[in-house]
């Protein structure tokens, strides 16, 4: 007994940093954001206890709604695509070829480059006077719009220039991939079996897991897109990239209504925590895991 408990202090000791750390910049911002939630606090004065207030005025806030629809059509279009792409690559990374090193490491770099260097290298991509994607379309005799300034065009320039950073989900789908037995291929070639069939009665299958783990880690992240859009569009044109936490951002550090803001990070996270709740309920007779 006295060994056990000699051992959880030493045990508590060594992750004692991390304890610290987790402690001072996860557990204390989460608790201090849910008390602004019921708090109007602008930084300068104390807060003032409102009670529901600031979530009742969600509800009544142009912007805020307005927001929420972006982020779901940005969600929408972002994470099939994202997904598609990458698992494609990674299938098609996964085949013997000569040089498979060499493009795999390509295919990863990018998803390396900072989230402000890749916004600002998009945005001057996506010019529409002297863009280069507008030039080659011209070199066709196709006239390009004006990608980041037209409300039909500036969402899914967002989204393809996510597909960028596809990197690292290539690199966790070519792991599972690795871990797909040998012999289920042999099988189904002995029954005469084409490579669609085997991609879609055994690859899809056996690396369903990681699709959904991806899933779930893109969802979060798409809820949550910030940096890019607010570089490249500043939420424009007429708002409609005007994402959720733009707004968010914008209420407490440019309106200084942390309460407000606080409230907003309270429901981002419900939101959050309902959809990957009912993701998971969707998929769970879809996803196969082998000890079961």
């Amino acid at each position: 007994m006295k060994k056990n408990t000699e051992n959880l202090l030493k045990g508590l000791l060594f992750i004692s940093p991390w304890i610290v750390g987790f402690s001072v910049f996860q557990i204390y911002p989460i608790y201090k954001s849910i008390y602004y939630s019921f708090c109007q606090y602008d930084v300068l004065n104390p807060p003032i206890f409102v009670g529901l207030k600031n979530y009742s005025n969600l509800f009544h806030d142009e912007v805020f709604l307005k927001s929420i629809v972006s982020t779901g059509l940005y969600t929408i279009m972002a994470i099939p695509l994202s997904m598609i792409v990458s698992l494609f690559f990674a299938i098609l990374l996964n085949q013997k070829i000569l040089g498979r090193g060499i493009f795999r490491t390509i295919y990863f770099l990018p998803s390396l480059v900072p989230m402000v260097a890749l916004a600002i290298l998009w945005k001057w991509m996506f010019n529409g006077e002297n863009g280069i994607l507008n030039y080659f379309l011209g070199l066709f005799g196709i006239p390009g719009p004006n990608w980041l300034g037209s409300t039909m065009w500036a969402t899914p320039s967002i989204v393809l220039t996510g597909i960028w950073g596809v990197g690292g989900s290539i690199v966790i789908y070519l792991a599972a991939l690795q871990d797909v037995p040998r012999s289920l291929y042999e099988a189904a070639e002995i029954d005469g079996a084409g490579w669609f069939s085997k991609v879609r009665h055994i690859t899809l299958p056996m690396i369903s897991p990681v699709i959904y783990f991806n899933l779930i880690l893109g969802i979060i992240g798409c809820l949550q897109v910030f940096a890019v859009p607010y570089i490249m569009t500043s939420g424009g044109p007429a708002r409609s990239t005007y994402y959720y936490t733009m707004y968010l951002f914008d209420n407490a550090f440019s309106f200084l209504k942390m309460g407000y803001a606080g409230a907003m990070a309270v429901l981002l996270f419900i939101i959050i925590l309902a959809v990957t709740f009912i993701v998971t309920k969707m998929t769970a007779s879809k996803v196969y895991y082998a000890e079961k």
